[in-house]
């Protein structure tokens, strides 16, 4: 064609074209406000009239160049019925790229030209005059300017959050009004004031409830953060929101800020230029008309009524390394950490909104944060409602909501409930009630029937909608949210704008470069056509395609060099993978169902790989999203069973819908399981996902953000769980409200087993509330109330409440610990039969006598007035197992009146009133009420360390049932008396340690001591009694009855007080053992181990027993042998005086008696002086000398006490260290003596004089000489003196280091010794030498000679040895190395009578 005709064809075009919109403005205006978004074409025009309009606006298309002009020329073929001859003119004109771009004006049509607004916006139609300077002051001309730049703010934010959009043409981006979301206080550190904030709405005051614009921005938040974050999944209506408050501060609803200033972090990511805070504001944002250094300046004084939102933290790609100053320029993320920490504009609020994960470390740490949570049920109803208006269809959706749960879970996100609410309008006019359910069974079911619902039919639209979600997938890789008119093909492009799936806004590339962008509607819409793209392209491999099924911890890694818009990508194609998607995607690719069903397998095939995986809590909740999208009930089961028995959610934020996702995979589990999360921010309406869900046996939460919404919540849904065991809510900020509708619930609840509600800063009444429903949970084992907030009055309540109620077993309360412990299932279900009375009757009786009560009050501070209040509590009471009132204020009195209380009670086994303030006043009174206590088993007391503990042996009511029960069996055949130890197995202890008790004060306490109990051990360590307060209890110790030991180390006590302690061998009938460590203080005098009899008659009448001797018999305790008494001295030096002075006092002691020492130091002197009085000590049975060093010549010392001491039985002296000698008793036989002296170190030069003293002894049985020095020469002197020696047993001579000298030795003194029987000598390894001697002469004799290994020139010397001892019959060489020639001159040289034997 040429030129001329293509001009006229052009024109004629242009001409019906503008005649063709003419007919419907409407829509030719909602496409300007799409493709121009911030251009005001309407108020300045309004006197044109309609055609002259049209024109005007189709220039300002035709201006924005050939990209934008196509893509809305084929908006007017697809959504307009155009004539199909101007439709093909249209197309092949201006619809593709190189066809004709004639501009508008060419076409001769007559317009007006006007005048381009600036940044598209009206500015005022006002003047300040033509001189302003010689009108009013510099001052006032700031102030004007000022003026005019925030009002232009406001008409900007109102052009901005304009969404008055036709809805017929642009379904997804029609007017609604805003359903405000869930908005829940996070972290807030500032100090609010709780009562001011109760009024005002502060973030203290709220709790689980919804967070008001009023909330937001109240005076009284300027005492706070200056920061605050919201923080929400994707979908929740983050940018909504904020949108929302820059159009209601344009309308002056938030008349506190003067200036708005709204940020996208995804806009501001394509300004690769560093900028100031004022380029920011005015070159990005706003420019003012004029004097930006003034309007900033008037900015910067009034930072208080400033509010800059940045919306999508999470978007934002530079790190905030650098740090940007008023002037110095810095990338945004720079400035936004300024402005965060006060650098830049001090004093102006921030508002960021990101997703949930790990924020930017330029934030404040003391940032409140916001967490929001979408819609509950009664916002859904609304938004459905307002949705719908007044057509005919609301109550129809409104029912399907009602009836499908499902589909009511997945409206909680607000971006799905808009596309629930599109395709129900589509949907609902051909279905029946109940039919969306199928429909709508899932997230990604839901986006396919949305874009069925929208999409024409043909074959342009398929190609369109797989273009579009190509260009997805290629802006996600590279991630890239935002377009330009050239990235988007203009039929895609159109595609897109007509189905309302893409939007259009003016973004900023930097200073003062504005341009077109293009997004689609939701960054989840724009995921799904990736996911769609990569399940139905053919270019897309398998392998990519199962590359692509990950799972994401849901924490934002900020070291990422792009951000990760691919997250949601993994549900899409899982959703795409179910059954139910294969025609829709068969539609797209047109390659049959065998081929997409094999790439649906991959995508499983994926998922059942993860599913066998150890995942952390983020990515098992992904997975269960991502199975749940599937519907495949095979999947659902192998991940259930998968997931481990305990279950834990650690510090990542969970929404209703996680929950519900995981609750829906747990439905397939058949084993239990526990749930814990702790410390994840729980959307309130949480608990109800977890409704009937009966796999879950343990569940617990422990987040502060928990509230009473949430424990409302939770009421609903525990009564549907009916295998839950253990319950926890731990943490939270539950209130009076939130504890009733728990306490409803628990009831509800027959199988639980433990409740904790630690740490929830419950008050006194809800404390009360919940122990009041104790009775109605048979089966509660443990209740746990720690951490809460409890006074002592309410302390006294729950004491009373545990006394009352029949389950109770323990009560525990220690500071801030309070723990009630119940009767297991069997005790608290069984039921007693017969008549009710009886019923009642045998019930309390038999509850009395089986039930015990633990209580344990411990630092709770309670006063003698309280425990008065307790005692009258517990007189009606079940039997006491334990009290514990440690660290409290009772004092001397409280103490005394409890002990009394508890002697009367029969406490069955233990009180404690440590760190009570008691004093040695108060001992005395605890000792007097224990007078009349028989059950007592010990008592300690230590005001040293605040110790004050009493232990209770059975009562003695019930020792009688089991003596008697026991007696006939013992004694089958007669009435006969009982042993000791079965009489009265309690033996009290009485420990008054380290009480500072001084012996003025023993006067007192021994005669508190001597009217109470017969004690058994009586403990007095740690004092300050001295010689003198032992002195006086010496002198009154028989009085006190039989006792078993008595401790009296720790005293300051002298070395003659110690041994003045052996007099009570005589002088005490129950003392057999005196333990003394002098250097540590340690003193203690003990009995023999045995249970005495009681004391007195009264006594003996108390036990309930008779005595009763059958004739001829005696009881089996009488006759038997005395036990020998021991005196045990250690770690001390004792001079001959000191000795002197022991012994005096040992020889009054009856016999018979160990005296044993140990650790002690004895010179020679002192060993002499010892030895010396053993012939006055008869009784004495054994002496024993331990790690007690002594001189080379004790063993002389030693040897001569065979015959200065006849009874000596036995002495044993080992390494000069340890001494053993045993003593004969007087009724014993005469028999021999033994004497060893091993390893002593002795040589030739002690043998002469042991053997001179040796010889004194006439019968010396056995003689140990091993393991010294003796040497040859020795054993020559030794064999010297051996006839002399009156030996009838053995002589151990092993170990002397001897050769085969002494060998020889040996032969030639055989003949001079008679009763010599057997020698055995073996100089090997061993070194063992062995003498044995019969008690009269022996005719034959036995040489054994083992490894001496002989040389000729001992030849000779041994033959004549052997000539020598013709009584030798029996001759023994063993391994003695005799050569051929050897033995033939041995054999030549002698003939022996008897048995020569060689080995």
């Amino acid at each position: 064609m040429d030129p001329i005709s293509f001009h006229l064809d052009t024109r004629d075009q242009w001409v019906c074209l503008a005649r063709l919109l003419s007919n419907d403005p409407e829509w030719l205006s909602a496409k300007v406000k799409f493709f121009l978004p911030n251009t005001d074409l309407g108020s300045g025009n309004e006197a044109l009239d309609l055609r002259k309009r049209v024109l005007l606006q189709l220039r300002e298309l035709h201006a924005q160049g050939p990209a934008t002009w196509q893509a809305f020329i084929h908006c007017v073929c697809m959504e307009l019925e155009v004539p199909l001859e101007l439709e093909v003119l249209l197309l092949s004109t201006w619809g593709h790229e190189g066809g004709g771009f004639l501009s508008p004006l060419e076409t001769g049509e007559d317009s007006e030209p006007e005048p381009r607004l600036s940044h598209g916006l009206k500015r005022p139609h006002q003047s300040c005059g033509s001189s302003p300077l010689l009108k009013h002051s510099r001052k006032q001309y700031l102030a004007e300017l000022a003026r005019r730049y925030l009002q232009l703010l406001r008409t900007s934010a109102q052009q901005r959050c304009d969404g008055k959009l036709p809805g017929p043409g642009q379904p997804l981006a029609f007017h609604q009004a805003y359903i405000p979301t869930i908005l829940q206080w996070g972290r807030a550190t500032a100090p609010f004031n709780t009562q001011e904030g109760a009024s005002m709405g502060s973030p203290r005051a709220e709790d689980g409830m919804d967070v008001s614009l009023q909330d937001l921005f109240n005076t009284r938040t300027d005492k706070g953060p200056r920061v605050t974050v919201l923080l929400g999944k994707a979908g929740m209506g983050k940018t909504t929101l904020t949108r929302w408050l820059c159009q209601r501060w344009a309308d002056g609803q938030l008349d506190r800020f003067q200036a708005l200033f709204l940020f996208e972090f995804r806009q501001l990511n394509l300004i690769t230029s560093v900028l100031t805070l004022p380029q920011l504001l005015f070159d990005v944002y706003l420019s003012p008309e004029a004097g930006s250094d003034a309007v900033f300046q008037y900015l910067e004084e009034n930072a208080s009524g400033v509010l800059l939102i940045f919306d999508g933290l999470e978007e934002a790609l530079h790190p905030c390394s650098g740090r940007a100053g008023p002037k110095a320029p810095g990338p945004a993320l720079a400035l936004f950490s300024g402005l965060c920490r006060g650098t830049l504009l001090p004093g102006c609020r921030i508002m960021a909104t990101s997703r949930p994960g790990k924020l930017p470390d330029c934030l404040p740490t003391e940032a409140a944060t916001i967490h929001m949570w979408g819609f509950d049920g009664p916002r859904v109803e609304e938004y459905v409602g307002r949705f719908f208006g007044t057509e005919p269809l609301q109550e129809a959706a409104l029912e399907e909501l009602r009836a499908n749960g499902r589909l009511r879970r997945m409206c909680a996100v607000p971006a799905l409930c808009r596309v629930t609410c599109l395709c129900l309008r589509h949907l609902l006019p051909g279905l029946s009630p109940g039919q969306s359910e199928a429909l709508l069974p899932t997230v990604t079911q839901s986006y396919v029937q949305m874009v069925l619902a929208l999409s024409p039919h043909g074959p342009r639209a398929t190609d369109s909608l797989m273009g579009l979600a190509e260009v997805a997938l290629e802006a996600l890789e590279i991630g890239k949210v935002i377009f330009s008119a050239t990235d988007i093909p203009p039929s895609v492009m159109a595609f897109g704008a007509a189905l309302g799936l893409l939007t259009s806004f003016n973004v900023c590339t930097g200073p003062r470069q504005q341009q077109i962008g293009y997004a689609f509607t939701h960054l989840s819409l724009q995921e799904f056509f990736a996911a769609l793209h990569l399940m139905v392209s053919p270019s897309v491999e398998k392998s990519v395609l199962a590359r692509h099924v990950t799972l994401n911890s849901r924490w934002v890694l900020r070291t990422k060099a792009r951000l990760g818009l691919l997250d949601h990508v993994p549900t899409f194609l899982a959703g795409l993978a179910s059954r139910a998607c294969r025609p829709f995607l068969n539609h797209l690719t047109q390659r049959g169902e065998a081929w997409v069903a094999s790439r649906q397998a991959e995508v499983l095939q994926a998922l059942k790989k993860l599913a066998t995986r150890r995942l952390t809590g983020p990515k098992v909740i992904e997975l269960c999203h991502c199975v749940g999208e599937t519907q495949e009930p095979e999947l659902a089961s192998l991940t259930a069973r998968s997931l481990p028995y305990d279950l834990p959610f650690h510090n990542f934020l969970l929404t209703y819908t996680d929950l519900a996702a995981l609750t829906n995979i747990l439905e397939h589990r058949d084993a239990p399981i526990h749930l814990a999360f702790e410390g994840c921010p729980l959307e309130p309406c949480c608990p109800e996902a977890l409704a009937g869900c009966g796999q879950v046996e343990n569940l617990s939460f422990k987040s502060r953000r928990c509230g009473d919404a949430f424990a409302e919540a939770l009421s609903r849904s525990l009564p549907t769980m009916r295998s839950l065991k253990k319950l926890g809510l731990a943490g939270s900020k539950i209130t009076a409200r939130g504890i009733q509708h728990l306490v409803q619930a628990l009831p509800l609840c027959p199988y639980l087993e433990e409740v904790s509600f630690q740490d929830n800063q419950l008050k006194d009444q809800e404390v009360l509330q919940i122990v009041e429903v104790l009775p109605a949970l048979p089966r509660l084992q443990k209740l746990d109330l720690s951490q809460n907030n409890i006074s002592v009055e309410t302390l006294l309540c729950l004491t009373k409440a545990a006394v009352t109620c029949r389950t109770i077993r323990t009560l525990h309360v220690r500071k801030t610990e309070l723990i009630i412990l119940l009767s297991p299932p069997a005790e608290a279900a069984a039921e007693p039969r017969g008549s009710p009375e009886l019923q009642g009757n045998a019930s309390q009786s038999r509850e009395a006598q089986r039930r015990s009560l633990t209580l344990r009050l411990q630092e709770c501070q309670l006063t003698v007035f309280d425990v008065e209040m307790l005692i009258a509590q517990l007189q009606e009471g079940p039997r006491l197992d334990e009290v514990d009132l440690s660290g409290n204020q009772l004092g001397n009195k409280g103490c005394q009146l409890v002990v009394q209380a508890a002697s009367q009670r029969r406490v069955a086994r233990r009180l404690d009133l440590s760190n009570n303030g008691l004093s040695v006043d108060g001992i005395h009174g605890v000792l007097s009420a224990l007078s009349t206590c028989r059950t007592l088993a010990d008592l300690h007391i230590s005001l040293k360390h605040k110790t004050v503990v009493l232990t209770f042996a059975p009562a003695l009511e019930q020792q009688k049932v089991t003596q008697k029960r026991c007696l006939p069996a013992m004694f089958p055949d007669t009435l006969t008396f009982p042993m000791p130890s079965e009489l009265t197995p309690c033996s009290p202890r009485v420990r008054l340690v380290h009480c500072g008790l001084q012996a003025e004060h023993l006067e007192q306490l021994l005669a508190e001591l001597k009217e109470s109990c017969c004690w058994g051990h009586l403990d007095l360590s740690g004092n300050a009694l001295g010689d003198q307060g032992v002195d006086q209890l010496l002198w009154c110790l028989p009085t006190l009855g039989s006792l078993q030991s008595l401790n009296l180390s720790e005293n300051g006590l002298s070395l003659d007080t110690v041994f003045s302690l052996a007099w009570c061998f005589s002088s005490v009938q129950w003392v057999h053992h005196l333990d003394i460590s002098f250097d540590s203080q340690q003193v203690i005098l003990r009995g023999d181990g045995r249970t005495r009899f009681p004391r007195t008659p009264r006594d003996l009448s108390a036990s309930g027993l008779s005595l009763v001797f059958p004739a001829r018999a005696q009881p089996s305790g009488f006759g038997r042998p005395c036990t020998p008494r021991s005196f045990c001295l250690r770690e001390c030096q004792l001079e001959p005086p000191s000795l002197t002075r022991l012994c005096q006092t040992l020889e009054e002691c009856p016999g018979p008696l160990e005296v044993k020492l140990s650790g002690v130091a004895l010179s020679d002197e002192s060993l002499e002086t010892l030895l010396w009085h053993l012939p006055r000590l008869p009784q004495l049975s054994l002496l024993q000398l331990s790690q007690t060093p002594l001189s080379p010549g004790s063993p002389v010392l030693l040897a001569d006490l065979f015959s200065l001491c006849p009874q000596v039985q036995k002495v044993d002296l080992r390494s000069l260290q340890e001494v053993t000698l045993t003593f004969k008793s007087s009724k014993e036989q005469k028999g021999g003596c033994c004497g060893r002296f091993t390893g002593c170190g002795l040589s030739q030069d002690h043998v002469e004089t042991l053997c001179w003293f040796l010889r004194k002894c006439e019968d010396l049985s056995q003689l140990d000489l091993s393991a010294n020095q003796l040497g040859d020469d020795g054993l020559r002197c030794l064999l010297k003196w051996l006839p002399q020696l009156r030996i009838s047993g053995s002589l151990n001579l092993s170990g002397n280091s001897m050769s085969q000298e002494s060998a020889l030795c040996l032969l030639e003194t055989l003949p001079s010794c008679a009763r010599v029987r057997e020698a055995t000598m073996n100089l090997g390894s061993e070194q063992s030498f062995w003498v044995h001697f019969s008690p009269q002469k022996e005719t034959e004799k036995t040489l054994r000679l083992t490894e001496c290994t002989f040389r000729p020139e001992h030849m000779t010397r041994l033959a004549a040895g052997l000539s020598k001892a013709w009584q030798l019959m029996q001759l023994e060489l063993i391994r003695c190395c005799l050569s051929q020639d050897n033995l033939a001159l041995l054999l030549s040289l002698v003939r022996p009578e008897g048995l020569l034997s060689l080995r």
